[in-house]
Order: C-alpha cells, then sequence, then structure tokens
C-alpha cells in the first residue's frame, strides 16, 4: 500500500527513538484542506485503530486509517535533505494535481 525508501525508515526511526511519549510507528491520514483539496497529515502514533492499515517496513509502522486509504494506495514516502529545507516528500501515483509546497494534492 505505501512504500517507504531507506531514508524515510531511518527520519522516522529517529523521530520515534526522539519522541516525548513512547510511540510504535508512524499515522499518514489524508485529511481535506490545503491549496489542491486535499492535505496529508503525519504524527507518531502508539495506538492500532478500527478499520487501520498497518504496513510495516524495515521495523518501521505504518498506520493509515479506512478513509485515507484509497488515497494513499501505491504511494512512496521519501525523505529529503535540502540546503533550504529538509523533510518528507510524497510520490503518490492517485495525485492528479498538487501543490507548490507537496503536502497537498487533489
Amino acid at each position: 500500500m505505501i512504500n517507504l525508501t531507506e531514508n524515510a525508515v531511518s527520519a522516522v526511526k529517529t523521530a520515534l527513538s526522539r519522541a516525548a511519549e513512547p510511540a510504535e510507528g508512524l499515522r499518514i491520514m489524508v485529511e481535506a484542506g490545503g491549496c489542491a483539496g486535499l492535505k496529508y497529515m503525519m504524527g507518531l502514533e502508539s495506538v492500532i485503530r478500527d478499520g487501520d492499515a498497518v504496513i510495516e517496513t524495515d521495523g518501521v509502522k505504518v498506520y493509515v486509517d479506512a478513509g485515507s486509504q484509497q488515497h494513499v494506495a501505491g504511494m512512496t514516502v521519501d525523505f529529503v535533505t535540502g540546503l533550504e529545507s529538509s523533510g518528507f516528500v510524497f510520490n503518490n501515483p492517485n495525485a492528479a494535481e498538487k501543490c507548490a509546497c507537496g503536502k497537498s494534492f487533489g
């Protein structure tokens, strides 16, 4: 369903190890909003919720709620480091359009 690159796995493992509260993995959600209609939301997660799909890559768990699963099927998540900014990048084959920030799609 979702693929994580090696860089994304490393970034999530670092975030989990530094978390103030214990967490089991990363939750990726899609919500209405953003400049293109839908936006990605991410956060550390410690609980599996009803309807969640759980994807595990190299020991990192990703939780996706039932409402978001159709929007992220086949998506690859990367983590890039640049001079001006660093962060997660979403390569989503379901996105008909993306905004310039890369965090919103339609």
